[in-house]
């Protein structure tokens, strides 16, 4: 059976990735019959309404989804193709109360227009009354554009079925969140990425770098538990009254955050066992600040240090020494992480970043016990980031030896000689404030 998915016209690249990761979490068989990521309608195949209904149900970017009535390039196919495909139905709805209404995708109709386009439907004699609001089914004629062309290029007569969850991106909007930060994701891409990873309830995840909780409260919405670590202990405690804690009361989460502790992912107090479902993380890029990792730039400090008698790590306000750390072998050491944590078809869920230029552009991370699912890509004007999905594969141990770290162990590295897309970034912005470059 066909139905056609609506999809707002936003992170384009993102929208098919999200949904076949919903049909693959519901166990529901997917066909894409026809999508183009410059239009918002998806054709796909589904076996029920019940699946369309299940598969749309937890949506981020879909608007909703609707059983396909008839479809064609003008209005005489389009008429054509409804009798053909959809005649048996009909009178299954013909004294049902209904409602018409008429989209158009970068085209705006005036009202007379939209009138003429539902009477022309009126061989369907439906006999029940039209009804403006909350009628017991609801049709749409979508008229697709391609800007600025007034004749359409594909047009869709469907039958609603139901809506997404998209709605829910207002109840976290970042604006509302009583603690945040200025690396905080906003609550879109937080939901979408927990949709990628594939939270549901019954499963455990884990965010490396967790900030002030961004996806564990995404994955929290749908249902999972969670856990999180970041090497910045202030970000986790924040205030008594404004914390990460604060913000799971305050969406009534409290029951699926488990604890955040302070770690960086090469120290983790965690045993590296395959429990965790999923692993959803935005790593630090190491712009402003260079990447660190707990330890000393020359090695030394593993013997225990003393103040007054006491063992320091054990005293108020006590800072831990930090070396510079490569943005390349963080990549790496996440899907090291990932491969030994994650159960088997557990999801990695990761955002990196790349600057558009080839000079900077990073190598997709690879992993022998990891499967590529999807990469998603967020465009900026200088730069993009990408959202990428790993699947854990079944059968496949982890290699004996790890790769061979790229963080240095010696002494005069600094973060610009570990992070190329730091160094490109500065340089950048050097040249546009000496005026040699200009936007």
């Amino acid at each position: 059976m066909d139905y056609l998915v609506r999809f707002v016209q936003v992170h384009e690249s993102f929208r098919r990735a999200e949904l076949e990761a919903l049909a693959d979490l519901h166990n529901i068989k997917l066909d894409v019959v026809n999508y183009q990521s410059n239009y918002p309608y998806c054709l796909v195949r589904l076996q029920s309404e019940a699946a369309a209904r299940l598969l749309i149900s937890r949506s981020i970017l879909g608007q909703g989804i609707y059983e396909l009535w008839g479809i064609g390039t003008s209005y005489e196919e389009l008429h054509e193709d409804v009798r053909r495909r959809s005649g048996h139905k009909w009178s299954e709805f013909r004294t049902c109360s209904f409602r018409f209404s008429v989209v158009g995708f970068q085209y705006k109709m005036k009202t007379s227009e939209q009138r003429k386009i539902i009477e022309s439907f009126s061989y369907l004699d439906f006999e029940g009354p039209i009804v403006m609001a909350n009628a017991d089914t609801e049709f749409f004629v979508f008229q697709e554009h391609d800007l600025s062309v007034e004749i359409p290029r594909m047009l869709y007569l469907c039958r609603f079925i139901a809506n997404s969850d998209r709605d829910v991106i207002t109840k976290y909007d970042l604006k509302k969140r009583h603690y945040i930060s200025t690396t905080s994701m906003d609550s879109e891409l937080a939901l979408v990425t927990a949709n990628m990873a594939q939270a549901a309830p019954g499963k455990m995840f884990f965010d490396p770098f967790v900030g002030t909780g961004s996806f564990p409260i995404a994955c929290a919405h749908f249902g999972a538990r969670s856990i999180g670590s970041d090497i910045d202990g202030r970000s986790i405690r924040g205030k008594p009254t404004c914390n990460l804690m604060s913000n799971f009361t305050q969406y009534a989460l409290t029951g699926r955050w488990l604890d955040g502790f302070v770690s960086d992912l090469t120290n983790t107090p965690l045993r590296l066992d395959r429990v965790l479902d999923g692993i959803v993380c935005d790593p630090p890029y190491g712009v402003r600040e260079g990447l660190k990792v707990l330890g000393t730039k020359d090695g030394s400090g593993t013997e225990a240090v003393y103040i007054d008698g006491k063992l320091a790590h054990l005293q108020e306000g006590y800072i831990p020494p930090k070396r510079p750390y490569s943005f390349e072998a963080m990549l790496d050491d996440i899907l090291d992480f990932a491969a030994r944590t994650l159960v088997d078809s557990g999801r990695l869920a990761m955002w990196m970043p790349t600057a558009n230029d080839e000079d900077v552009e990073f190598a997709i991370p690879t992993h022998e016990c990891l499967e590529i699912v999807s990469i998603c890509v967020q465009p900026f004007n200088k730069w993009s980031r990408r959202l990428l999905t790993y699947r854990r594969l079944g059968g496949v141990a982890v290699p004996a030896a790890t790769k061979t770290s790229k963080r240095s162990n010696g002494t005069g590295i600094h973060a610009d000689d570990l992070n190329s897309f730091r160094k490109k970034v500065r340089d950048c912005a050097a040249l546009y404030s000496n005026g040699i470059l200009t936007r």
